[in-house]
């Protein structure tokens, strides 16, 4: 589109175009919203089929363009991602309501009833751009919202392709313009001014800790995720060791880690350790000594303690390379064991790459202990995984600050609600923990506001009765 087509006079700075392109995307936003006035749920839903089936087109396309753009992740495993938003996501929003009424009690005479809440600001991650977009265009329109994605700049084209697939599929299919678009200019001051802005009803953030806490400031209701520093207990019960090890290993491979629901450490109880750690090398994990542990951390992280961006979503292989060592070429990921959690143990932090440390534990109730300690480094209310097979060593991990709990199955597949019976979503909410309002999965139904219609079931005036307990 042209500076003029957006709003933008030509000739502005970057900022300033921005500016003007949040104005106008938002004002279109709104008016198309508007003109959805008493819509119902089977139009919405004949629009959420044509942008799914568009979005499986070119989930190809999208996988090329976000991972030649960013760097960041393998181009085969985000067609996986592309297609899990359009194909089982996309499946089960058709299979509910999330507008007019959604249930009756007859016995209480009360109606539900999913009313949409307005446009959505859609904020993008740079390590998952176009699967993220797709998720939240499909959820926007599936609850009756217009939306507006801010993307990462440093995945502003691919983001915006996926926009715009979304856009015109639903448009073809006989949704108004503007419905669903992006930002073509996207920097700072305009996400910023998009969240603020009087036609934004709800932000929904995906992004780094600092966009997390702007989307928090903007003075919008807001749903934003947490950091997620992973745990997963593989304990006495664990009913396969090996399978367990292929789990976490192909959790914290796809996609070269990108995905902060996948595990960042194991905790391993002594009495399984041997089998576990061996099927764990021979999967593809290469254990390194403490002067490349020492090298890969500095690769990792800067001087303040942030993640490199240059060093985010790269291969095993291509990580070793740049601490100035080298591995074999089927490593799949980088592999130490460590004693303690703290900033000042970086590798024991959130790393959005196939890194994993291991932690040696005598007893099922100092694994707990150290999964508790290893949440706390920046993780509480993301997810845990637990491999055990008897309830009792199980059971006392549902005390630890997580909003998943996922059990005998990959973090990645289980947090995101393919391989357990959780909502599948693309935004995991990380609750109160971490600052967060919502601990659940995120779908349509967050997006909408529920009205109450509730008829008199007992006399009003027996509220001056006494009530004995």
């Amino acid at each position: 589109m042209t500076a003029a087509a957006t709003g933008a006079p030509a000739g502005l700075d970057a900022d300033l175009a921005g500016l003007a392109d949040v104005r106008a995307k938002a004002r279109a936003a709104r008016e198309a919203f508007t003109s959805l006035e008493g819509v119902d749920q089977e139009t919405l839903d004949h629009w959420v089929r044509a942008m799914a089936r568009a979005g499986t087109k070119a989930a190809e396309e999208l996988a090329r363009l976000a991972v030649d753009e960013t760097g960041y992740g393998v181009y085969e495993h985000k067609i996986y991602k592309n297609r899990y938003n359009t194909g089982f996501v996309a499946r089960w929003m058709l299979d509910r309501r999330a507008i007019g009424v959604l249930w009756v009690d007859d016995d209480a005479r009360v109606t539900a009833v999913g009313t949409p809440m307005g446009v959505i600001a859609g904020i993008i991650p740079v390590t998952n751009p176009t699967s993220t977009a797709l998720f939240k265009s499909l959820a926007a329109v599936k609850s009756g919202n217009g939306i507006v994605h801010a993307p990462h700049p440093r995945a502003a084209r691919c983001t915006l392709r996926a926009a715009e697939i979304m856009a015109e599929a639903a448009v073809g299919a006989g949704a108004p313009e503007g419905l669903v678009s992006c930002l073509e200019n996207p920097t700072l001051p305009a996400t910023r001014e998009l969240m603020s802005r009087d036609e934004i009803a709800l932000v929904l953030a995906t992004g780094g800790p600092g966009m997390v806490r702007a989307a928090y400031s903007s003075g919008k209701p807001t749903i934003a995720v947490g950091a997620g520093n992973v745990p997963a207990y593989v304990g006495r019960s664990v009913p396969d060791p090996a399978e367990a090890a292929e789990m976490i290993i192909t959790s914290k491979s796809f996609d070269n880690g990108t995905a902060c629901v996948a595990e960042q450490s194991v905790v391993v109880v002594e009495d399984v350790a041997e089998p576990f750690l061996a099927a764990f090398g021979e999967r593809g994990a290469y254990w390194m000594n403490a002067p490349q542990q020492a090298a890969l951390a500095r690769v990792l992280f800067d001087e303040r303690g942030a993640m490199r961006p240059a060093s985010v979503g790269r291969t095993a292989v291509q990580l070793a390379e740049l601490a100035g060592f080298g591995v074999p070429t089927a490593t799949r990921v980088l592999a130490c064991t460590l004693g303690s959690v703290g900033v000042d143990t970086p590798l024991s932090r959130e790393i959005l790459g196939p890194v994993l440390s291991v932690y040696r534990e005598p007893d099922p109730a100092a694994g707990l202990r150290r999964c508790r300690e290893i949440l706390a480094l920046d993780g509480e209310g993301h997810t845990a995984a637990v491999h055990a097979a008897d309830p009792e060593e199980v059971a006392p991990f549902g005390s630890l600050p997580a909003g998943r709990i996922v059990v005998n199955t990959p973090a990645l597949f289980g947090g995101m609600g393919y391989s357990t019976d959780v909502d599948p979503s693309f935004q995991l909410g990380t609750g109160t923990w971490s600052g967060s309002i919502c601990s659940d999965n995120v779908t349509p139904l967050h997006l909408i506001n529920i009205k109450r219609i509730a008829h008199e079931v007992r006399p009003w005036r027996t509220v001056y009765d006494p009530v004995e307990l």
